[in-house]
């Protein structure tokens, strides 16, 4: 590995001036952040934003410039051996539907050195998921159970997620996230999951990154955001008032509300001009997006 990064032992990922261009477009743009131990961290952005990009990297799935550590090594030229210490999983609605729930099984031991069988079959006790069972005669539950038990049995210390429940009903989307939050995730573990859904992630977050442009434009824990940005339902008198305090963002409701969201204005200041809030991440995303704040 270059000394050029620094590497902090608590980090399991540091990227310092990432950039990846594709033909004429630039997916990553001197991007830089970090990722802590034992973290459930969410890489949120629209579609080309970059995060798929930046999750290939990462992995050691394509080649990039700028400087990137991993588990302590270089994803361009310890890949193999990164990969004992990583999951990744892509769209958990995206099974052969030939495929065998005991051949799923035999692939995955097959490929991932830190695989438990054992462990997995637990997981499938008491399911509908017998060994025989081929994906298309399974429902859309029953896929996210059988993803849940190979993703489970797998003692990994980074779990990459991208775009897991793309295709599944919400019902199903918040059985996965539930699933992977009371019986995977640990402190010696950490999750790094990309998604445009903001909503269905918000509750399991410990950590939020904004990605836009390929550039991280915010990253932070979660219990600093609600310190931070404060969201106002500003009385209609107050409104010319409230405005000159910059808000990063307004939005109209009706009978003449206003909503503004402010980045770093004290509570206290704000609380005359209508009721203070701690806004939501979907809302905070969407005032991020439209480059309002950088």
């Amino acid at each position: 590995m270059t000394n050029a990064i620094h590497i902090d032992p608590g980090h399991i990922v540091t990227a310092r001036g990432l950039r990846k261009v594709y033909k004429n477009k630039l997916a990553l743009d001197n991007a830089a952040f970090d990722i802590p131990a034992g973290r459930i961290v969410g890489l949120i952005g629209p579609n080309g934003a970059g995060k798929t990009t930046a999750l290939k990297a990462i992995l050691g799935l394509i080649a990039f410039d700028g400087e990137l550590s991993v588990l302590g090594r270089d994803p361009r030229h310890e890949r193999d051996a990164l990969m004992r210490d990583v999951c990744f999983i892509a769209d958990v609605a995206v099974l052969p539907r030939w495929l065998r729930v005991r051949e799923a099984i035999e692939f995955v031991a097959g490929v991932h050195p830190r695989f438990d069988r054992a462990k997995c079959e637990r997981f499938l006790h008491g399911t509908q998921l017998k060994p025989n069972l081929r994906v298309r005669e399974m429902s859309k539950g029953m896929i996210v159970q059988l993803h849940l038990a190979l993703v489970m049995a797998i003692d990994a210390r980074l779990l990459v997620l991208d775009e897991p429940t793309l295709g599944l009903d919400i019902l199903y989307r918040k059985q996965f996230y539930q699933r992977l939050l009371e019986d995977y995730f640990d402190e010696n573990k950490t999750i790094l999951v990309t998604t445009h859904q903001v909503e269905e992630i918000e509750h399991i977050l410990t950590d939020v990154m904004f990605i836009r442009d390929g550039k991280v434009v915010l990253d932070s824990p979660m219990e600093v955001l609600g310190e931070r940005f404060i969201e106002v339902l500003v009385n209609t008198d107050s409104a010319t008032e409230a405005r000159a305090l910059k808000p990063l963002d307004e939005r109209s409701l009706p009978f003449g509300k206003t909503v503004m969201l402010f980045d770093g204005v004290p509570a206290e200041q704000l609380a005359g001009f209508g009721e203070v809030r701690t806004p939501g991440l979907a809302d905070l995303f969407v005032a991020t997006m439209k480059g309002t704040y950088a």
